[in-house]
């Protein structure tokens, strides 16, 4: 997640393009509350690359071999220690990555839930379909695997996002190479070594310290059959068009820009502190958090009012602390910057901003930036069609729910949105306007191992979690009989 400097192009999860950012640092931990550097890594040799493509072929005959039952009985075990080590996996979270201690404990937990659902429903996801009017005797499509895979995971959720790609293709037969971002190495090694020890075979799954032009290298290979994408825009575009030049399927999962939209409430300042909550999750550092929230005029006033009010009353903190009224630090010093950067941008070119500064934490050192309030941006505004991936709330008046409408599909982006009011059927009609992947009724985002998770537009294309995600790098071959030869 943010790692580089942004213009209009997200700073969020994907770290494959960069500036002067982690990328060319290298793999390390920094503790994001501190600035301390506490671990590096080596680059992968180009040897080791070679080693681990002939690792992850060798490994995908046996695995594919497997029953289902067999490979989803890995995955369970996958998931039990997960929930078994949530708290001691949370930990190295929240040190690398200055995410919540609760939160991080969350992500694990759920990660957990993502595992222990595909391999309780493998044989069901995984079963044959039987194709009716079929003029020979019996046709079914099946659902096979394809080979190896590469997986290029981001910072902001760095055990969620490697379970939601992982589970479903390990469940299904294929193997794994997975290049995750440079400042989760500890993260990253621990994942390989807890899927090992829960019973893995060697070489089905690899964590690689990879460069830049070794993923080009590993897309390029013909033994990989696949590449999966959770990123910048660039960095997406960069891999599909790697994948295409190879003829190789992918999976993007990219920026968002959710718009939030309240029509109705029976109290608009409580609106406001449930919005303020949902946009701190994270840190704001979320691809689905309500980066745009469009308010409706009669309520405005008091939204913003009590949105300014509770974001200047908290207070830059200890990311492993309980405290309400404490915020993190981003994941970088690239990330704090650049997010600073893009709210003062936005100042400059007339918009109205309360916080946004960026801080030091109780350390003295650390990427804080504080919690910011964004009104008055009009369409010149860079703020108006920017991510800001971290704690900015943009917030906008309109006069009708056709207003509200017209200005949440005026965006490049189209991962998810939510439509609040005390009309349900109003709400209703609205959701069923947005021009996104995930739309939510009086709620902020629906969140399950059984519901899909991807977006349309510029966010990206392909399904993750759910039934669907198991079909997106699956061979669905066709096998058809007629019956025996007559003589």
């Amino acid at each position: 997640m943010a790692r580089r400097t942004r213009t209009t192009n997200r700073a969020g999860k994907g770290d494959i393009v960069t500036t002067t950012t982690s990328a060319s640092q290298g793999y390390r931990t920094i503790n994001p509350a501190t600035g301390e550097l506490i671990k590096q890594y080596d680059n992968a040799t180009d040897q080791q690359v070679q080693d681990a493509l002939a690792a992850s072929q060798a490994a995908y005959e046996q695995w594919a071999a497997k029953t289902v039952a067999e490979r989803a009985g890995v995955v369970k075990r996958i998931s039990e220690l997960l929930a078994e080590r949530s708290k001691d996996i949370a930990a190295l979270i929240t040190t690398e990555m200055g995410k919540s201690l609760g939160g991080a404990i969350g992500e694990v937990r759920f990660s957990a839930q993502i595992f222990a659902y595909y391999a309780d429903n493998a044989e069901e996801l995984l079963e044959d379909q039987p194709i009716k009017d079929f003029s020979g005797q019996e046709a079914f499509l099946e659902k096979l695997p394809l080979g190896p895979l590469l997986g290029v995971m981001p910072w902001n959720f760095p055990v969620y996002q490697v379970a939601r790609f992982a589970a479903p293709n390990l469940v299904l037969g294929n193997t794994i190479l997975l290049k995750h971002s440079e400042i989760n190495p500890q993260t990253a090694q621990l994942l390989q070594d807890l899927f090992e020890e829960a019973g893995l075979p060697a070489g089905v799954y690899q964590n690689l310290y990879a460069t830049h032009d070794q993923i080009s290298t590993i897309i390029a290979d013909p033994r990989v059959q696949g590449v999966s994408l959770t990123g910048s825009e660039r960095a997406g575009a960069s891999i599909a068009e790697q994948a295409g030049r190879h003829l190789k399927k992918c999976v993007l999962e990219l920026g968002g820009s959710d718009p939030y939209i309240v029509l109705s409430a029976p109290d608009a300042r409580q609106a406001a502190r449930e919005a303020l909550q949902t946009r701190m999750g994270n840190w704001g550092q979320a691809c689905n958090s309500n980066k745009r929230m469009i308010v409706m005029e009669d309520l405005y006033d008091e939204f913003v009012d009590e949105l300014v009010k509770q974001s200047t009353a908290l207070k830059p903190g200890d990311p492993t602390s309980r405290d309400e009224d404490v915020y993190g630090p981003l994941s970088s010093e690239s990330a704090a910057d650049g997010l600073a950067t893009q709210i003062r941008d936005a100042k400059e070119a007339g918009a109205t901003v309360v916080g946004g500064e960026r801080l030091s934490g109780p350390s003295g050192e650390g990427f804080y930036v504080s919690p910011a309030v964004i009104t008055d941006v009009d369409q010149e505004n860079p703020a108006y069609s920017q991510e800001l991936f971290g704690m900015a709330s943009v917030v906008y008046k309109v006069s009708s729910a056709e207003e509200a409408v017209a200005l949440a599909n005026d965006s490049q982006y189209g991962l998810g949105g939510a439509v609040f009011s005390t009309d349900l059927d109003e709400a209703k009609r609205v959701a069923e306007q947005l021009e996104v992947g995930m739309a939510n009724v009086n709620l902020p985002s629906a969140q399950g191992a059984n519901l899909p998770f991807g977006g349309v537009k510029r966010s990206g294309f392909g399904r993750e979690l759910g039934p669907f995600a198991v079909d997106e790098f699956a061979n669905k071959r066709l096998y058809a009989v007629k019956g025996d030869l007559q003589g």
